[in-house]
């Protein structure tokens, strides 16, 4: 679980940085973290894990209705494919679940990864997190 939470707050940190505040930046990613929280947060959904050389590269999720939480690559494995495979293997076990549809609520760093990936905007959401407000967009796919 450390591995995972390190690789969050470091995606965050260094990727999404580009698209949002500092202040937005340590609201959705405190240097003061939480393990319990995220003990919580990655039992409630299968969480699958992308390695290269024994080291995690990426980390996904997928909820019971088709919900992708978090969908995070490393930043030293950006543009390599971990993401896509990622994508891949939530299509599969989405397949074996035979659910209808996908949906996500996409930081601005990630929509254009879902677009690519066949998912549409419908609503573009303003949401608070710690006091800062995070633009972001729920978007959907149909299988």
């Amino acid at each position: 679980m450390t591995a995972v939470v390190e690789l969050f707050n470091g995606s965050v940190r260094e990727v999404a940085s580009r698209d949002y505040s500092p202040a937005q930046i340590e609201a959705w990613a405190p240097v003061a973290v939480n393990l319990v929280q995220w003990s919580e947060r990655l039992e409630r959904k299968p969480t699958f894990i992308a390695e290269h050389m024994n080291r995690i590269a990426g980390f996904s999720d997928l909820g019971q209705t088709g919900h992708i939480d978090m969908l995070f690559v490393h930043c030293q494995h950006q543009g390599r494919g971990v993401a896509k495979s990622l994508m891949d293997h939530i299509l599969l076990k989405s397949r074996e679940q035979k659910l209808s549809s996908l949906c996500t609520d996409a930081s601005i760093t990630a929509k254009p990864f879902f677009e690519r990936s066949g998912f549409e905007v419908v609503q573009e959401q303003d949401v608070e997190l710690r006091g800062q407000i995070f633009r972001n967009y729920r978007m959907i796919r149909f299988l």
